[in-house]
């Protein structure tokens, strides 16, 4: 049985905001998706200069990117099985709004706030050099700057300590105590594909059996999984690199590319160049 939500965005992500002496964001995430739904992988975008993210090639948008002046926004869906199908505009394009924009996350968030109930279920975080602000609209929509600190997101409200969130959260947290350098602890993270028991499963209106497939970080699936996991670094002076590992039905690999911000063609990523394949789990 496939899940009973469509347009699904980015599903699991855990976010370190100034909290740290070098970086002053980390992300860590997974997109979830059904693996019919074309995508393109992290790349520069030639419309929108200085844009370095994945794209959604059915509905057009991403789930997350970053900029040159190291700029960062994602989304995820809040999963609402009564929510309308979607003929709203897509979530992808709401990142796009703060990152094809010199706006504040601030100011992105007050001039999206009188359309937000225009889109399905969603959260979206957006950061710049000064400010993280969060922007959601189920089951209300609000705003709110976002303080310094571990945050998560899944497919609940932000924050929602859902399992998969605190378990990836508690991953980053330890990763931030060590020498905060080398991403493999993270990638081990995200390729968690341990259930929760069911006394710790969500109530989402999808029944237990569906809520149990999708409770781990890293969905294994034929029709419908995790599609890309992302690690974003971006350093206090506006440098770091973005970098994203896709994989096909049933978890199998696919390609991973890593991408400097800023981003340039003589620059060089300190996690390596793009691969086309190999063994990324």
């Amino acid at each position: 049985m496939r899940p009973p939500v469509q347009n699904v965005p980015m599903c699991v992500v855990a976010l370190a905001w100034n909290t740290h002496p070098r970086w002053r964001l980390l992300l860590a995430g997974n997109r979830d998706e059904f693996h019919p739904r074309p995508a393109a992988p992290l790349a520069a975008w030639t419309e929108i200069p200085g844009l370095l993210a994945g794209r959604d090639l059915q509905s057009g948008g991403t789930w997350t990117g970053v900029d040159a002046r190291g700029r960062c926004a994602v989304v995820t869906n809040v999963r609402d099985p009564l929510a309308p199908p979607s003929a709203r505009p897509t979530r992808g394009r709401l990142p796009l709004a703060f990152l094809a924009d010199t706006a504040t996350p601030a100011e992105t968030a007050a001039r999206l706030l009188p359309q937000a109930d225009q889109y399905a279920p969603f959260n979206l975080l957006m950061a710049d050099a000064d400010h993280c602000h969060y922007l959601g609209n189920h089951p209300a929509i609000e705003t709110r700057a976002v303080p310094a600190g571990i945050h998560g997101m899944s497919n609940g409200g932000f924050d929602t300590p859902w399992p998969k969130t605190r378990r990836l959260c508690t991953a980053l947290q330890d990763w931030l105590q060590g020498p905060a350098d080398d991403p493999d602890a993270l990638w081990q993270a995200l390729a968690d594909d341990t259930p929760a028991t069911d006394a710790e499963l969500p109530d989402t209106g999808v029944g237990p059996e569906l809520e149990r497939r999708l409770s781990p970080v890293f969905i294994h699936g034929r029709e419908y999984g995790t599609r890309a996991c992302t690690l974003i670094a971006i350093g206090h002076d506006g440098t770091g690199w973005i970098r994203e590992r896709r994989f096909g039905p049933d978890g199998v690999f696919e390609g991973e590319t890593a991408l400097p911000i800023p981003s340039s063609q003589d620059s060089e990523t300190p996690c390596g160049a793009e691969e086309s394949g190999g063994a990324g789990r």
